[in-house]
């Protein structure tokens, strides 16, 4: 499923790292309308979850699940994954405005739940997520793929905490994504659906602002959205960017298109940059721009030395593994409730401030028309 065309089918392959016993753990699917749905169970299959039963109103969808995930057993209707008292956790990619009253309906079965990003798109709806968390003691825990499932996000997360950079200061993420309008289903297209592209994909970049920082609140600045190419797609944000400032003074900037080429390798060359007091990190996730040298470079530069690593196959992807354990024992290793909630709460607000921007409003230059003299040049 390591698709290189699509980040809708983005699902890395991991080494297998048990952390439980066989059938200590059983998992169940619910909500297959996007394709992170195979990178979130795969990833937790890896760390040893049994993957049990899956739902979809959509046979079709159940189908191609079932051909990837052989063991999963198609359920009747949703009742029967959620009355399953062999279940311990829930995951689902259901279309982004339903992903919470889902997850509201999993707790209250007595379930852990595990969302693809975004995890909501309204602040009501976190509002009532978080009641829901508080009522049931339950996880409502989000897939925020560009870090949990990349291996140089993962490495620089532990470069920064060994002290490598010293304290961050800024990260500046970029998050172009290919189009393939014509792959994507309906409901991408319809803003109260998907929640705007700040919301959508721009809520990968704020979780990382929020995790290399160490903040725990952050204020939006300033953000913005347009639809420089698409009037086809009139509800489609196809460029966003926003800047914010967290509560230990450090700022974040992030940019999100859906631009990329059809030339590139890549769904989208995401990059990470991040500078700290004492030096830097660029990541580049998924490739290197113009060679085949695959995914997961990472660089650094400090007092002591310049470096680039090339972590492809060699840091994994703890996460899963911490989440199961967490699930079992009720800690918040993997990622804290707090830390999921503040980066949903912050892509919803950066959308609902952004400011609409389109080619016709700016200002044009035109660069070339006149010659220039020598003496000019």
């Amino acid at each position: 499923m390591h698709n290189m065309s699509s980040g809708m089918s983005y699902a890395p392959k991991g080494k297998p790292s048990p952390v439980v016993e066989a059938g200590e753990f059983i998992i169940s699917a619910i909500g297959l309308d996007h394709g992170h749905i195979y990178g979130q169970c795969g990833g937790l299959i890896e760390a040893g979850a049994v993957l049990k039963s899956v739902y979809d109103p959509d046979s079709s969808k159940v189908e191609a699940f079932c051909k990837a995930f052989p063991q999963a057993i198609a359920a009747k209707n949703e009742d029967e994954i959620l009355g399953d008292p062999e279940v311990h956790l829930v995951t689902g990619a259901a279309i982004t405005s339903e992903r919470c009253a889902l997850g509201l309906r999993v707790m209250n079965a007595g379930k852990d739940y595990f969302t693809d990003k975004a995890p909501l798109t309204t602040l009501e709806q976190l509002a009532a997520a978080k009641e829901t968390v508080e009522k049931t003691g339950k996880k409502y825990m989000v897939y925020y793929s560009e870090r949990i499932h990349v291996e140089t996000a993962v490495f620089a997360g532990q470069l920064i905490e060994q002290g490598a950079i010293g304290k961050v200061v800024q990260v500046l993420g970029l998050g172009p994504h290919r189009l393939q309008a014509k792959n994507r289903p309906d409901w991408f297209f319809i803003k109260k659906k998907y929640g705007g592209i700040l919301c959508d994909i721009g809520s990968h970049q704020i979780e990382q602002i929020l995790f290399y920082t160490g903040a725990k609140d952050a204020k939006i600045v300033s953000s913005q959205i347009g639809n420089f190419n698409n009037p086809e797609y009139p509800e489609l944000d196809d460029f966003g960017d926003a800047t914010l400032l967290t509560d230990n003074g450090a700022t974040g900037y992030f940019r999100v298109d859906w631009f990329t080429p059809d030339g590139l390798q890549m769904w989208g060359d995401g990059r990470s940059f991040i500078l700290g007091t004492e030096g830097f990190i660029e990541q580049r996730k998924y490739m290197n721009l113009g060679t085949n040298d695959g995914p997961g470079h990472l660089f650094l530069a400090n007092g002591k030395e310049e470096k680039h690593y090339h972590v492809e196959g060699k840091v994994g992807y703890p996460f899963f593994g911490e989440l199961i354990l967490d699930c079992l024992n009720r800690t918040e290793n993997a990622m804290t409730q707090a830390h999921a909630f503040k980066a949903a709460e912050l892509c919803v607000k950066a959308q609902l401030a952004a400011k609409v921007i389109s080619q016709d409003s700016l200002p044009v230059t035109r660069i070339g028309t006149v010659p220039l003299s020598c003496e000019d040049r």
